[in-house]
């Protein structure tokens, strides 16, 4: 089945199939009696991987939560809320600042009934909603309707008599059309019916049903504007599928675990190592090269195998689902602002993290004794030992970095980079012993390396801090706080490579007469670094007043907690109802761009703020086209509730939200957001659909090419 879907993926992206429905959650709804007096209705659903269902305790302004409406409650009570069953996840959510909670793999919902009469009859639907780490799709409702006999009173004698058993019609036995007579049937009060006619009305409530939903489809599609243009969609090739975001998100995890062990590597811990224990092994095996040579890649591969043990260690100890719930976690964010803020003061000089050094002595006293591949490994985990003090922190940094992206394999993946990066100098020394010599020395530069990440492991601390703050509340660390503090950090940063501020244990330089150099001389690499630090400071200030700052937006609070912005966006024209925006692109002879979006749709907002606010891109919207977006998990009601037939199956519109995501699936064949896709005037497709995609360039194109196809 794996297979299939991969196929069916693959030919879709070759052929322009890029609007599809996702029904990535399946419900089956069953009663179930407790006793003669309660009943409870059940909601199980079964959830694909990667996405998850909201629970029922979401507050006020953020996504969708699962609720129990009750459109008919005859002869029954709820009894109590509506209550999850399940392994439910709770974690704090950046963009609406709240913690939600969550099911995955599988939810169950269940509400109780207590039975007040001989019979009765209830009827609703379950409203849920549910995202994955690319889409959410609308709030969607699972209809239910069961009938049943409550506890039978106690007969009268002369109503003892034995009745004649009669077998319902059933609904294929039943009249095409409804007449008068039956309809009066289907509105008369149940309970007054024998046990014939009411079996007779349900039966004819299934017709009713679907007569009626075949009048209201009609109604909800005034005019050739919902007409279906799937077809002219997949014409135009070129969209994109949605991007594999776990292999892609493994990879930069496995890149930033090269870049943390590139700089352990030029730590003071670690870079006068490497010459030493090179030069060990060739001397070792003086007579036979070949053997040093060996000794030293192995030695390299143990550090892989220490490394690596270890990320396998840190999945092993929290599991995947904990890894998951760390990255929103207010209590264990504050841990790790606590942990970076303590490994930040070490590498500034402030003290000195260092293991027990028996561990380390007893280590290298077993190494000693020890022969063979042994020796080896045992010397690899000295060495991991000894330069705990340098690489400890940038560990410790890439450990809550990875461990909370949600990835199961995340922390072997950043280990595997981090100590192919720390090995690679032992073995390539060993291949080639002449580089040696022209590899840079030990010094002061080293130091300077440590300080440079005491400063950065100080932002990022920040970072931790601020999902804490958003899920408590506190707002001390608005998003203008935050940039203001990072760009202290990085101008800091700058003038600390410049030489302006030092701190302890910085070296002093000498001159040629042994006194101390008050005016050091800055080296050219550390000023174009400090360069980019005062330019990368300067970059930010703007965001203070509201800009938004893409290279950092993944870091800082979102822009709901900004206090004061300079201005907003211009997105030219802008509707909120269909046929309101196209009635106005009609008369203006103008294109129009469909936003199928929500409001709790996270990856809407991070389009909004780091595509949307493009110079290129606001000005083609504003300027060229009618823009329309329409909020699929809008909860206003219609005037009145409209029946629809989507898949031969009824089904019920009773929100603004249920009307657009209606029009969505039906005209598009897409559920998914955020959704774009150009039209005309008429409603025919200009482009193919676009979805979460932040190249603002591919955007920019995008857009061109609707306009291009629409004076064609």
């Amino acid at each position: 089945m794996n297979r299939l879907k991969l196929i069916i993926v693959a030919l879709s992206a070759c052929f322009g199939l890029h609007a599809q429905i996702v029904e990535p959650v399946k419900f089956n709804v069953e009663q179930k009696l407790l006793s003669d007096t309660e009943f409870e209705v059940t909601f199980a659903a079964t959830i694909d991987a990667g996405w998850h269902v909201y629970g029922t305790d979401i507050a006020e302004g953020g996504p969708t939560k699962a609720e129990l409406k009750l459109e008919k409650q005859e002869g029954a009570e709820p009894v109590g809320p509506l209550k999850v069953r399940g392994k439910v996840h709770k974690g704090m959510d950046p963009i609406f600042n709240m913690e939600v909670s969550y099911l995955e793999g599988k939810a169950t919902f269940v509400q109780k009934f207590r039975i007040t009469g001989e019979k009765y009859a209830v009827a609703g639907f379950l409203t849920y909603g549910t995202c994955s780490d690319n889409n959410c799709l609308p709030p969607t409702d699972v209809n239910f309707s069961f009938l049943g006999d409550g506890p039978k009173k106690e007969a009268k004698v002369q109503d003892k008599l034995p009745v004649t058993e009669k077998k319902a019609p059933e609904v294929k036995d039943l009249p095409a059309k409804i007449t008068a007579e039956e309809q009066v049937i289907i509105e008369e009060d149940p309970y007054e019916l024998t046990e014939e006619e009411s079996a007779r009305a349900d039966s004819l409530v299934v017709l009713a049903q679907a007569k009626d939903s075949t009048v209201a489809e009609t109604a909800t599609v005034p005019n050739d504007l919902w007409a279906p243009v799937i077809d002219k969609l997949n014409d135009y090739k070129g969209g994109a599928m949605p991007e594999n975001v776990a292999s892609r998100s493994l990879l930069m995890i496995f890149l930033l675990g090269f870049l943390a062990g590139l700089a352990a590597l030029v730590t003071p811990c670690v870079w006068p190592i490497i010459p030493m224990t090179v030069s060990f092994f060739l001397k070792r095996n003086k007579d036979s090269r070949g053997k040093g040579i060996r000794d030293a890649v192995t030695y390299g591969l143990s550090i892989v195998v220490i490394y690596v043990g270890l990320g396998l260690v840190v999945t092993a100890a929290f599991g995947a689902d904990a890894l998951n719930a760390l990255a929103t976690n207010a209590v264990f964010n504050i841990i790790f602002f606590l942990m970076l803020l303590l490994f930040g003061a070490s590498f500034l000089g402030g003290f000195e993290l260092t293991l027990p050094s028996r561990w380390s002595n007893a280590v290298d006293s077993k190494a000693g004794k020890s022969t063979g591949l042994l020796s080896i490994f045992l010397m690899a985990f000295t060495l991991s030992l000894v330069s705990f003090s340098c690489t400890g922190p940038i560990i410790g940094f890439l450990l809550v970095e990875v461990g909370t992206s949600g990835q199961w394999a995340a922390p072997a993946m950043g280990m595997l980079g981090f100590a192919i990066a720390l090995a690679l100098p032992f073995t390539l020394f060993a291949l080639f012993p002449q580089m040696m010599k022209k590899a840079p020395k030990s010094g002061n530069w080293m130091n300077c390396v440590k300080v440079c990440l005491g400063f950065i492991e100080l932002a990022f601390a920040l970072k931790f801090l601020s999902v804490a703050d958003l899920a408590y509340g506190w707002g001390i660390l608005d998003r203008e706080v935050f940039l203001s503090l990072w760009i202290v950090l990085f101008a800091l940063l700058g003038a600390y490579l410049i030489g302006w501020i030092r701190f302890p244990h910085d070296e002093d330089e000498y001159d040629e007469m042994g006194e101390i150099v008050q005016h050091p001389r800055t080296g050219v690499t550390r000023f174009f670094v400090a360069l980019i630090s005062f330019a990368f400071a300067i970059y930010m200030i703007p965001g203070l007043w509201g800009a938004p700052c893409k290279a950092v937006s993944a870091f800082a609070p979102p822009m709901s907690t900004q206090d004061f912005k300079l201005g907003e966006s211009e997105t030219g024209k802008h509707f909120y109802d269909y046929e309101e925006g196209m009635a106005y692109a009609r008369e203006h002879d103008m294109p129009v761009l469909l936003d199928f979006t929500g409001y709790g749709c996270v990856n809407c907002r991070k389009m909004e703020a780091a595509v949307w606010t493009d110079a290129r891109v606001s000005r083609l919207i504003a300027e060229k086209y009618v823009l329309i977006s329409l909020y699929v998990d809008e909860k206003a009601n219609l005037a009145a509730p409209m029946e629809v037939t989507e898949n031969g199956r009824p089904r019920k519109l009773r929100t603004v939200g249920d009307k657009w995501s209606y029009l969505q699936r039906v005209k598009f064949g897409a559920n998914a957001q955020p959704f774009y896709v150009p039209v005309d005037p008429s409603g025919n497709p200009l482009n193919h659909s676009y979805g979460f995609d932040e190249d603002v360039d591919s955007y920019v194109r995008w857009l061109e090419t609707g306009l291009k196809n629409n004076r064609k």
